[in-house]
Order: structure tokens, then sequence, then C-alpha cells
């Protein structure tokens, strides 16, 4: 370090040292750099004391090696390189020469064979710690990608000096670069330039791509080989001339392309900090280590659940709090209304049609800007499902987008695509009353301004908590070595699309949907949901209540569905208290114990939040649905019939374990249901016996199965239609017809207060799978026909139904 600069450092440390409050991502920097045996030395992306005081705070803090600190000859004195450094009179321009340190590391390494250094990348970024207050002037002269003199960056230290960011990325052997090659010299430019890498991939997880060539972005699609073809085809097929095939694909990147600006996302931030203070009681941020893991080297593609509009503000809010970029949302060409669509743009949203069939232009036009917004780096987020759930479970994923995320990734994989599913876990819905309407039948409200506005005076109610949930990580290039065993990860695939395209994708796309469930959130609201919709007036004794709500979260703490599974602490007093506060719940005083009951409009609105959360409780309530019409049952037709009902049930739900597992769990949860009293062994574990009628235990069990008994109800309404219809008598679409309004008589005569019961898209999707599995044919007429294996299925049913339910699903069969 020269002279002066040591003079500025003494004069400057202690002020700025005491005025500085740096924001560290990750926190646990003793456990990653503290204890290691090599020397470590620290590399900063631009030379500047201010940076190198709040390094010195930072490492101070969390005992780590100063970057200061004399090294004995020959090493460099100090521990810190810097990549460039400023020149010019105002500094406003930068010399990218490799420094003098840099050399002398490398050549130290090169004389000594057994020298091991490690370079610790940081970057500093002044005006980027998203949980930090700050003003207009704070957001202005935060960081971007623009190069700025010495005036403007004091200017931004002295009003950033708590507004801070300071992250540190994966350390990097100089004794693997050295060895690499006998060159010095080539050996200093392949470090040089692997750091430089590095350091701008820290960058852009932090603040996003740079975007000064935005306005180019336009350009580069219209300039592609695939648009310019696609273009002449269009030219051919209307007889236009290319003026006017160049404006209709002008028009289509325009309404389409995203403007993302730095100081909007900066604003937007503070105005949702004070906006879901107001709306929720909390935004809780779970696994958030699974995106630290991936967030630096590869191109993240977030793809969440769809729950509400909502979904929308808080993912982008959550990943810009925890300190990384926004990512670009594809949101649909309904979203871009008047002022509102425009906002959402400068947020980071691109935006599609719901339907590119039939347009090649525009579909080529959409994959080019996917490609080459993946190209530079900018994460991307996607609803895999499509459109926002109004029943709470899963719906099925839409594999467009996955389709052209992998198309695009193999016609140019520049990074390596990971894919993060994201759970969203909300305690009332602003949207709620909506969703029931739209299921009893009415028509879907188009999105307007205006019917953003009505929705204002609903957002006083009070909301709850919401919870943001990262599930587990999908490398894509893992996926592809299953399909293509001899590709080489980062190598071009020349085909557009690939004879295994279709089933990659469909293999992706049902990780994705588990391991979203995977990363499920479960609330008081959620627990009292499962609870009281399993009872015939949606009320119970408050004794009972209590005791079963616990039962519900113990039977998930003690034998967890996945490791990123997130459960409610608290008991179950402490859950009715809250359900009584949001309003969930009434209270009906009586001397010999109060009833707690759930109104009519609020047990239809509770059936979403039971449904965010019933896969958890699939496995443990179909094994109890066993006993609901027998007092003992053998352990090999517990198997057997979770065996035959299990493909079903997985598909609807997204159940994580494969057919091959489910013995195993099925095992490991009859060991946990009489862990809690709920089933006895016998005979050294070949049958299970439920407890004595009219026990505790034995209430409990039976509420318990009620929770998917309405599953196996609609499966058992399908198969009696089918036997009574006959082989061969009835279309597919005629079955679900009449499934769909037998199922609606049923909810009318039984108080089924569950709108997904009727749900013809359930329907459809159980007789595609019976179709798939075999159970079922079509005939050349186009008729469904069935097997031995259906009434098979059906004395299965009857064994596990109760009587009652039986002749109530017979009963609305006969017309």
């Amino acid at each position: 370090m020269q002279r002066l600069e040591r003079f500025w450092l003494r004069l400057t440390r202690a002020p700025l040292s005491r005025l500085a409050r740096p924001h560290v991502l990750s926190e646990d920097l003793q456990r990653r750099y503290g204890r290691r045996e090599r020397v470590i030395c620290y590399v900063l992306e631009r030379r500047g004391i201010a940076d190198l005081i709040v390094l010195e705070k930072v490492c101070a803090a969390h005992g780590l090696p100063a970057p200061l600190q004399g090294l004995p000859a020959p090493l460099p004195p100090e521990a810190v390189v810097f990549m460039e450094r400023r020149a010019g009179f105002w500094g406003d321009r930068i010399d990218h020469r490799i420094q003098a340190p840099l050399r002398r590391w490398v050549a130290a390494a090169a004389a000594d064979p057994e020298l091991e250094v490690e370079f610790v990348p940081v970057t500093v970024l002044w005006g980027r710690a998203p949980d930090r207050e700050g003003s207009w002037l704070r957001m202005l002269l935060a960081e971007n990608w623009t190069r700025v003199g010495r005036f403007r960056r004091l200017l931004s230290v002295l009003v950033n000096a708590r507004n801070l960011f300071v992250q540190f990325g994966e350390p990097v052997s100089l004794r693997a670069g050295v060895d690499e090659g006998p060159d010095e010299a080539r050996a200093v430019r392949r470090i040089a330039r692997n750091l430089r890498t590095l350091l701008a991939r820290q960058r852009s997880a932090a603040i996003g791509p740079d975007l000064s060539h935005q306005r180019t972005i336009a350009t580069q699609v219209l300039r592609a080989a695939a648009v310019r073809k696609a273009m002449a085809d269009e030219m051919r097929a209307r007889k236009i001339p290319r003026r006017a095939a160049l404006q209709l694909a002008r028009g289509y990147i325009d309404e389409i392309a995203a403007n993302y600006s730095h100081i909007f996302v900066a604003f937007m931030a503070r105005g949702l900090t004070w906006f879901w203070t107001r709306l929720y009681d909390g935004v809780d941020l779970h696994n958030v280590e699974q995106l630290q893991k991936i967030a630096e080297s590869n191109e993240v593609v977030y793809v969440p659940c769809h729950r509400s509009h909502i979904d929308y503000l808080l993912l982008s809010y959550a990943v810009y709090y925890k300190g990384y970029a926004v990512p670009h949302v594809a949101a649909g060409i309904n979203l871009n209304m008047p002022v509102v669509g425009r906002f959402l743009r400068k947020g980071g949203a691109f935006y599609m049609r719901r339907s590119f069939k039939g347009n090649a232009l525009y579909t080529m036009v959409f994959m080019k800007y996917l490609g080459l917004m993946m190209a530079r780096g900018h994460s991307i987020e996607y609803f895999i499902e499509g459109g926002r759930s109004r029943t709470g479970r899963l719906l099925q994923p839409k594999t467009g987008m996955l389709s052209m995320t992998l198309r695009s990734y193999l016609r140019e994989p520049r990074r390596p695509i990971v894919f993060l599913p994201v759970y969203f876990g909300y305690e009332r819905l602003v949207e709620g009353e909506t969703y029931i309407s739209e299921l009893s039948g009415r028509p879907k409200r188009k999105e307007t301004v205006f019917g953003i506005l009505r929705t204002l005076p609903a957002l006083r109610r009070r909301f709850g908590k919401v919870h943001v949930s990262f599930g587990e990580a999908i490398h894509l290039d893992e996926i592809l070595a299953r399909y293509v065993p001899d590709r080489t990860p980062g190598s071009a695939e020349k085909q557009e699309r690939p004879p295994w395209l279709t089933a990659a994708v469909g293999e992706l796309a049902g990780r994705i949907m588990t391991h979203i469930n995977a990363a499920a959130c479960v609330t008081p609201i959620n627990l009292l949901a499962l609870v009281l919709l399993a009872t015939p007036k949606q009320s119970m004794l408050e004794s009972d209540l209590v005791r079963q709500l616990e039962l519900y979260a113990s039977l998930l703490r003690q034998a967890p569905y996945s490791a990123q599974v997130w459960i409610t602490r608290a008991d179950g007093a402490s859950m009715l208290r809250h359900a009584e506060s949001m309003g969930v719940i009434q209270r009906l005083r009586h001397p010999l114990g109060d009833v707690l009951k759930m109104t009519e409009e609020n047990s239809v609105l509770m059936t979403y939040f039971r449904n965010n959360v019933l896969h958890l409780m699939a496995l443990p309530s179909l094994i109890a649905c066993c006993f609901l019409n027998n007092r003992t049952v053998r352990t090999e037709d517990i198997q057997r019939l979770m065996w035959r009902i299990y493909p079903y049930v997985r598909d609807e739900l997204f159940l994580r374990w494969s057919e091959a597992e489910i013995a195993a769990a099925v095992s490991e949860t009859l060991d946990d249901l009489a862990n809690h009293g709920l089933l006895e062994s016998s005979e050294a574990g070949a049958q299970w016996r439920r407890p004595a009628t009219g026990s505790t235990e034995a209430v409990q069990l039976s509420v318990l199965a009620q929770v998917t008994v309405q599953i196996i109800e609609r499966y058992y309404l399908v198969i009696s239609v089918l036997l009574k219809s006959g082989s061969g008598r009835v279309s597919q679409d005629a079955l679900e017809s009449q499934c769909q309004l037998m199922a609606q008589r049923m909810s009318l005569l039984y108080e089924l207060n569950s709108p997904e019961f009727f749900d013809k898209t359930l329907f459809k999707k159980f007789i595609d799978l019976l179709r798939a599995r075999g159970v079922l044919g079509v005939s050349a007429e186009g008729r469904l026909t069935y097997t031995d294996m259906l009434p098979a299925v059906a004395d299965d049913a009857q064994m596990v139904l109760h009587e009652q339910i039986r002749n109530s699903v017979l009963q609305v069969t006969h017309r």
C-alpha cells in the first residue's frame, strides 16, 4: 500500500469504522473461513480505503484474519488484493491492469510448492442492504453498475454507511491456479480472470445483471436468426412486406419486455415493508439456505406455487430482503393494465399471452427474449401452475415455460440452471371470497384497475402471518444427465426438439411440484381447518379440539414429511386464541364446556387452507380410514390397500414417495400412530387394532380418517357409476359430467362444504390415471371399458368406507 493511502487509512479508519453498519451475507463466516489452515487473502473488486476499512471491521467482528496483517516474506505484506484501481484526476476512469500484489502472490506460490493460499472474493456494496431504512438520497446514491468518480463515491459512502452490504464468496485456491500450467504470466492472467468473474457474479446476484444495455435487447432479439426465419415465414403466410413483419415482431417484443429499474425496486422495497406491516402480522422466510447455496454460480429459476396476486410482490420482496437480485417475473398479459402494468415492468415483470398456439413469430420472439435474459444472468420467476389455485391444492403443472427454458438453455448453455421451488402459506387470502364464487360456477372476473380499487376496503381486515418457504433446489444438468448420459454439461444441443425433451420436462415438472409441497408451512389456521372440517357440523368441544390440534402437530413433528416442512410451535390453546382473534371460529358458551365452531361461510373458505397442507396428513389419514369399518386389520391388508390407492392419491396431492417407497412409509406411519396411542400392534406386528369404541383415542382416530375420506368417496363414486353403466357404455366426457353432477347432489344432501369435492378436473385426473395404469381402456366407439381389476378396487373401497358412506354414494347414483 502506498504511503498516501496509509495516511488516509489512519485518518479515516476510526470515524468510518464507527459510522459503518455492514449487513453481512452469510453470517456464518467463522465456520466457513475462521479455522482454515491455509493463508487467506481477500480480493476486492476496486481499490478503495472505505471498502478496506469495512472489510477490516467485518473480519474483526467475525474472528477472521485481518486483511492488513503482517505476513512473512516472501509473501506480500498485506492479505488483500484489489482487481482494479481508479485513474484520472476525478477517478472516473478505471485501470483494469493486473495489480502488482496479485503478481507477487502468484510468484510466491510458484516458488514454494508447499504454499497453500485461498483467495476469498469480497463484494462491498454501499446502499444495497434492503432491511435498512433509507431516504430518497440514499436510494439515488445506492450501488449499481455505473462507474462513478471519487466525489460521487464519497457521497455514497457518507450517505449509505448504515445501509451497507458485504458478501463473501467461495474461496479460490491459488495453488490450483498455479499448477494448471508452468507459465507464471499465464497463471496470473488465468487467476485474475477467474476472480473478476466471481466478483461480477457476486455483484450480479446482489443487485442484478448490468442493465446499461437494456435498450439493445430488442435489437438483439430481432437480429436473431431464428426470429428472422420466423419473420420470413410470416411474410410468406400473410403476404406482407418485410417492414410490416419487422413492425409486428417489434410490437411483440415491446409487449413482452420488462423495463427494470433499480431505483423503482428500492422505492418499492420501502413501500412494501410499510404495506406488509399493515396487512400482515409478519412475513416469515424459511429454508433461505437453499437460495444461498445456488445464487452466485447458477442461473436461478424460481418456480413458486400460485395462491394469490400478492405472490408476485412477496417473492421479489423476500429475495431482495435477503440481499439477492429481484427476479424477472413472467406475468400474464391480463396484468398489463394501465399504470399498473408499467409499474410491474419496472419491478421486473415481463408479459406473456395465455396461449402461443398458432403464432410462430410471437413464440420465437418470446423464446429468444427469455434466452437472452437468462444468458445475461437475470434470475427468472414463473408460476408452474399457470394460474392461481382456487381450491388451495396444487394444480397440474403447465409445462410450456419449462419447455422453453430447457430449449433456451440447450441452445445456449451459458450458466447451469437451477430450479428453486417456493411455497407460499397464507392465513387469509385477499381473493378468498372471489375463489369461492368462481368454484360455485360464477365466471372469473377480468383484472382491471377498478377491480383492484374495489379490493382496497377489504385490506382493513386482519390477514395474519404469511410464510415464504424455499424448497430443495433442482439442478437441471442432473436431470439431463439421465436422459442424455453422453452429454457434456455446457454443450449446446443441435436439435430444436430432441426426442427426450418431453419426458425430461415431465419429470422436472413432477419434481418441482413435490418439492413445493415438501416445503409446506403448517400454521394454526391450517391445523384448525384440518380438524373442524372433518366434523359433521364444523364444531367441537374446546377440550377435544385442543387435543386434536396438538395430536396433528405432534404427528407432523415426530414423523416429519420432509426436512423443509415448518410446523407452528404453538400449543392447542394458543392456536384457538389466534383463530378467534382472526375471526375464523366462534365460541358458544356452555356450563359443561364451551363449543367452538365455524360459520357456514368460514367453513367454505377454510377448505382452501386445509388443502394447502392436506398432503402432509394424507398417509396417516388414509391408514386411519382402514379402521372406520374395522376393529382390527392385518398388516398385509393395510399395505395392499395403501398400495392400491396410493398412486391415485400421489398423483392428486403430489406426494413425495415413489410406489417402491410406500411400503416403508406406511410401516413408519403405523409406528408413529402407535406411539400416539391411536393404534395397537398385535401378533408380533401381523395385525393392528384401533382403541376401544368411545375412548378418546378412538374418537381422535376417527376424526383423523375424515381428513381424506372424501377423496376415497370421490374415487368410489367414479367406480360406482362405471360399474352401474357397464363396460363400453359411457364416454369419458359423459362420465366426468355425470360424476360432477352427482357429487354436487351429494354435497347438497349431506352438507359437504368442500368445493373441490365436485371439481370436474379432479374427476378427469382420476379417470386419466385409471386409463394410464390399464384399469380402463377405450373402445373403438370412444367409450370406456374396464377389466376385472375395477370390481376388485370397488371391493377394497367397501372394506375401507363405512356402510353409511357407501350407501350415500350408491344412493346418489340412482336417478
